[in-house]
């Protein structure tokens, strides 16, 4: 028999997706359903169309956002009469390999760590924009900026992602942020390292790195401790629900 969802859950986790960028929020509720048990292991989830009205996002978000689920192993899906994203057995246990040893000790540190990552990254970016920065600071930022859009590969990608993170707190001018920083993302790093790279969560990074940089160049504390704040914001909702 086919398992069946728990539809008078699903108001309970299933809400309209709020913030910048629904993608993120779309996985991190999806994700958190499927792990909770609300779409148990072998249902097929709802149609499209009854999801992205639940969630109020539109149906190519949400196309996505399973997409997402299926990278990570959450979901399979099949084409054409009869098909639909059917609830995988990984999802039961959620992790392979490596990761399927973590404790649920070191769960909670990476939650503590997204937390504190929200309070020290968007101060950063504040101090660092109320700078008034050399050429050479500023070339540095430009650089590590682009340096991060020129990456291929999911290592080198997430390498030179960090950098950019650490530059910034470098020009906070803030030893104690720059060492605060440097633990959050060391943290990050094992977290991102263990879910699939999603291209869509990838241009959502690349346009906020952006607007952050742009913020600090122009001397705008307020603006780039925001954009970092929803920047911090969309990277938690993602790994909330696929990891943690």
């Amino acid at each position: 028999m086919t398992a069946q969802p728990h539809e008078d859950l699903t108001s309970a986790v299933l809400r309209p997706v709020r913030g910048h960028h629904a993608f993120e929020g779309c996985v991190e509720q999806l994700a958190t359903a499927i792990r909770l048990g609300v779409y148990p292991v072998g249902c097929l989830l709802p149609p499209e169309r009854e999801l992205a009205e639940r969630l109020a996002v539109s149906r190519a978000t949400l196309r996505e956002a399973i997409a997402a689920l299926r990278q990570a192993g959450l979901i399979e899906t099949r084409r054409g009469r009869g098909g639909g994203s059917t609830v995988t057995s990984r999802a039961r246990g959620r992790f392979t390999g490596s990761l399927a040893r973590v404790t649920g000790a070191a769960r909670s540190e990476w939650l503590d760590a997204l937390e504190f990552r929200r309070v020290v990254e968007p101060g950063a970016a504040h101090l660092a924009a109320r700078h008034a920065l050399s050429a050479t600071d500023r070339g540095r930022l430009i650089a590590a900026q682009s340096d991060v859009c020129e990456a291929t590969g999911k290592l080198e990608h997430r390498q030179a992602d960090s950098r950019l993170h650490l530059t910034i707190a470098s020009l906070s001018g803030s030893a104690r942020l720059q060492e605060s920083v440097t633990s959050v993302q060391a943290a990050l790093d094992q977290m991102l390292s263990a879910i699939p790279a999603l291209e869509t969560n990838i241009g959502h990074s690349h346009h906020q790195h952006r607007r952050i940089c742009t913020a600090i160049l122009n001397g705008r504390p307020d603006r780039a401790r925001k954009v970092m704040e929803d920047h911090c914001d969309d990277t938690a909702a993602l790994l909330r629900g696929l990891l943690v």
